[in-house]
């Protein structure tokens, strides 16, 4: 007896050394994207997706849904972890297959690395490490942010379309829980514009993400993305004279570029898409409030791409909808966007899928769970988009 318990003793031990030999995932053959709506974009999370099998097959699931361009966060932390030295590969994963999926890739760059974050000066001289939020990017270290996004956008030219500088600077939790300062995100852009351009003059330089909020002047969470626009562009206007003083230029201060378009975050909440729109209104339509100081700002000839997007299904939620009219909104917001309004690029709906469970509303947001099981709305979404093609 005592002979058969020390025998399948040894054999467990070795079941546990034995391990499984690693999935390979390979790119496969070029694809193209077949899609009745080439507008439609969604927002992705597969950087943070550790098997890349998933990877490959979430960006395959897309294209099959008739999706043309994704847009991704990638952390500055990530690839930089210490000043000058680069490790691309995750990021290279995924816009390896994004592009072999026939995806256009919009980039979001953020979230800086720690020794960014005490190049602060209180921190130099506490001589100690900041207990500081993950989204604080000091303004010692903004010059820091210009090299890496310049360095992502070399390392990745001719894959990576757009980057966007920061996401929703008018959120004082994006932008390291202080108070926001479009002035300091303006000084932010107008270095970070040609350090990047030098890197890759293809690339389209995105500015804002601002998150559609109502929030006045003097708020601790921020601040109305109509109001903070308006001082990004006052800021701007200095910068361009300072310029135009110091190039002694004939030309008007328009002439000086600093962004190739703007981000924009349109959320529906309960309205439907073709809701009108007003200063003290969230809906889908704000998007022309953006477009109106656009135009009043010299801008008419940049595009609009909108980065974030859409309705939630969650029953309890107070800004929650159906889940028919989540699959019919989102339809009419793409068609919506494709038959009115000429300048924008893309609408990029929030979001594929998360990591894993959010255990809340924000599970009702998602279009497949985080196995990659398809939840209605993407069945109904895939059917509606090559709908064409049948």
């Amino acid at each position: 007896m005592l002979s058969v318990f020390i025998r399948l003793f040894i054999l467990f031990a070795l079941l546990a050394l034995v391990k499984p030999p690693r999935l390979l995932t390979t790119l496969g053959a070029p694809q193209a994207v077949q899609t009745r709506r080439p507008i439609a974009a969604m927002h992705t999370r597969f950087t943070e997706e550790a098997e890349e099998w998933k990877m490959k097959r979430g960006l395959q699931m897309l294209r099959e849904m008739g999706v043309t361009t994704i847009v991704e966060f990638f952390p500055w932390a990530y690839y930089e972890p210490s000043k000058g030295q680069f490790d691309w590969r995750s990021a290279e994963r995924v816009i390896a297959h994004a592009n072999q999926q026939g995806l256009r890739v919009i980039a979001r760059l953020g979230l800086p690395p720690a020794w960014a974050q005490t190049k602060h000066k209180d921190c130099r001289l506490q001589n100690t490490d900041c207990q500081v939020s993950p989204t604080y990017l000091p303004n010692e270290a903004y010059v820091d942010f210009a090299e890496f996004a310049a360095a992502f956008a070399a390392h990745f030219r001719g894959r990576v379309g757009q980057v966007i500088l920061w996401n929703e600077p008018n959120l004082s939790n994006e932008w390291g829980l202080r108070p926001v300062d479009a002035a300091g995100y303006a000084e932010l852009v107008a270095l970070a514009y040609p350090v990047i351009k030098r890197a890759n003059p293809d690339v389209g330089v995105l500015i804002g993400a601002l998150a559609p909020t109502l929030e006045p002047i003097g708020s601790a969470q921020g601040l109305n993305d109509l109001i903070y626009l308006e001082q990004f562009y006052e800021k701007l206007k200095l910068e361009k004279e300072k310029l135009k003083k110091a190039s002694n230029s004939p030309f008007s201060i328009f002439h000086f570029k600093f962004y190739d378009g703007i981000a924009v975050h349109a959320y529906g909440r309960s309205a439907p898409p073709d809701e009108p729109p007003a200063r003290d209104r969230i809906n889908y339509r704000r998007t022309e409030l953006v477009r109106e100081l656009m135009l009043q700002n010299g801008d008419a000839d940049l595009p609009i791409f909108i980065t974030e997007a859409g309705w939630n299904d969650d029953p309890n939620w107070v800004f929650g909808v159906t889940p028919a009219q989540r699959i019919r909104y989102t339809l009419e917001a793409w068609d919506y966007a494709q038959a009115h309004w000429p300048y924008v690029q893309s609408v990029a709906m929030w979001v594929f899928k998360e990591p894993r469970p959010a255990r809340g509303y924000r599970d009702h947001f998602t279009f497949v769970t985080p196995s990659l099981d398809p939840l209605p709305i993407y069945d109904e979404v895939k059917q509606a988009n090559q709908a064409i093609h049948r």
